[in-house]
């Protein structure tokens, strides 16, 4: 035992108390007062599936559904909040049929964005928010409500696929607010031409018609596609994608190719460039016009039947007709009593109009003989032809003219090979039962057939 002196324990006075009134009154005025619709703060105490408890000092929690959460459907409550925090939320309903107090953290979210929105739209300034889905129509930005963005002010242009947005984010102009009916409509397009404007000016100031740009393709439509020129984007017109008949202009171009076009105007006021893709090509019409001419055969595959004739490929693109006059000799009611779709037989150039891109065939002049133009001219052998270019091989089919018919035949992909009995067409010229050669003959066939004149008709091997 200590000599020390021991000092008597003084209890320490935790609290004073200054209790005024009954315990009962001072537990109900130390409790939270609530109303509907009044925005209240609290900590969350737990997190469900379907819904989360908030503890905002009231007699019992607050619940707030998983639909009242956030204005993303869909999303798990443990993704938007988690125990602990301290959010905001607007009371639904003081008491429901359970007594419970029932929240909402999104219209709470609602009431505070639409004091921003408000202020954003009135001083017309710019939103930001991710894209957190795609709707009939457009987008769906979460700028603190749900803004619908229409396709067609996603961009400068129409975009067809939207899915790529989702998740990005993207500034906008406010350009409808409605509050009554919950509404806010954004435009992306109008916030880029406002930010764009004066490199657009800049870029189209520069841009000369004629100029030849390098682009890359950033969107294809039913009318043409548009091209990515580094600064602005312009327009190909289907009528400008290809010199030959086009379809769908997904059949020339796809997003992503990269593209050579010539400028063919520039119009400053509506800010808009028209390009052509064929002007950087070669025309094949200007190309055959160049490298053939008139009273030549050529080889060709009848494409169509029409009334008045029939029309013949005879290059790539090119397509010629051949007139119901000039099908036979002989009378000629129906094309098809001479040609049918899909077969293949020399034809005569009458007639070559570039400016039209029309030519003139004839069956008829082809089988009296005559110059073969210069391409099929070398796969037969310069042997075979004089120095006119008028066919001058053999009156019989020799091995090697035979393989050499073979090997054209096999280069037009045709597996079925002439084999045109030149003896046989001979006599049943003679015998008069026709005067012209099978289409699908060599051209010493078609020859041999015009040597048998008929009543009225030019000498053996003259033109017409």
């Amino acid at each position: 035992m200590s000599d020390a002196t021991t000092e008597a324990y003084v209890p320490r006075q935790i609290i004073e108390n200054d209790l005024v009134g009954s315990l009962d009154e001072a537990y109900a005025a130390s409790m939270v007062t609530v109303d509907d619709g009044q925005l209240v703060t609290g900590q969350v105490v737990r997190v469900d599936r379907d819904e989360v408890l908030l503890d905002i000092g009231f007699k019992s929690e607050g619940v707030i559904p998983a639909r009242e959460l956030s204005i993303r459907n869909d999303i798990p409550p443990s993704e938007v909040v988690s125990v602990g925090d301290e959010i905001e939320a607007l009371v639904l309903q003081k008491e429901d049929k359970e007594g419970r107090l029932l929240l909402s953290k999104k219209r709470a979210q609602y009431e505070r964005a639409w004091g921003t929105i408000e202020a954003v739209k009135e001083r017309d300034g710019v939103v930001r928010g991710p894209v957190i889905e795609v709707v009939k129509g457009g987008l769906i930005v979460d700028i603190g409500l749900r803004g619908f963005l229409p396709a067609s002010l996603v961009e400068l242009r129409r975009v067809r696929d939207l899915q790529p947005y989702v998740g990005r984010e993207l500034d906008a102009k406010i350009i409808e607010l409605d509050k009554n009916r919950n509404n806010v409509v954004l435009s992306r397009r109008a916030f880029l031409e406002e930010t764009q404007k004066e490199q657009r000016e800049g870029f189209l100031a520069d841009l000369q018609p004629g100029e030849v740009k390098s682009g890359v393709i950033s969107s294809v439509v039913n009318f043409g596609a548009f091209v990515d020129l580094g600064g602005m984007d312009g327009l190909i017109h289907v009528s400008e994608l290809s010199w030959k008949h086009v379809d769908h202009p997904g059949s020339v171009v796809a997003v992503g190719d990269e593209v050579t076009v010539q400028v063919l105007e520039v119009d400053l006021d509506r800010e808009r460039i028209s390009l052509s893709l064929k002007a950087t090509q070669q025309d094949p019409w200007q190309e055959f016009a160049s490298g053939h001419r008139v009273g030549e055969l050529v080889y060709g595959r009848v494409t169509k039947l029409v009334p008045f004739g029939s029309f013949v490929q005879v290059g790539d693109g090119i397509e010629g007709l051949v007139h119901i006059s000039e099908m036979s000799a002989h009378h000629v009611d129906l094309p098809e009593q001479v040609v049918t779709p899909g077969e293949e037989l020399w034809v005569k150039i009458i007639d070559i109009d570039l400016q039209r891109r029309r030519i003139s065939l004839s069956i008829k002049q082809a089988a009296e003989g005559g110059v073969v133009a210069q391409e099929y001219q070398e796969h037969f052998g310069e042997h075979a032809f004089d120095a006119d270019g008028n066919y001058i091989g053999p009156t019989e089919v020799d091995p090697a003219t035979e393989a050499a018919w073979a090997e054209y035949y096999e280069e037009l992909g045709n597996t079925t090979a002439p084999g045109a009995d030149l003896e046989a067409e001979g006599e049943a010229a003679a015998d008069g039962a026709t005067s012209e050669a099978p289409a699908d003959a060599a051209p010493e066939a078609q020859t041999a057939a015009a040597e048998a004149p008929a009543d009225g008709a030019d000498g053996p091997g003259q033109e017409a």
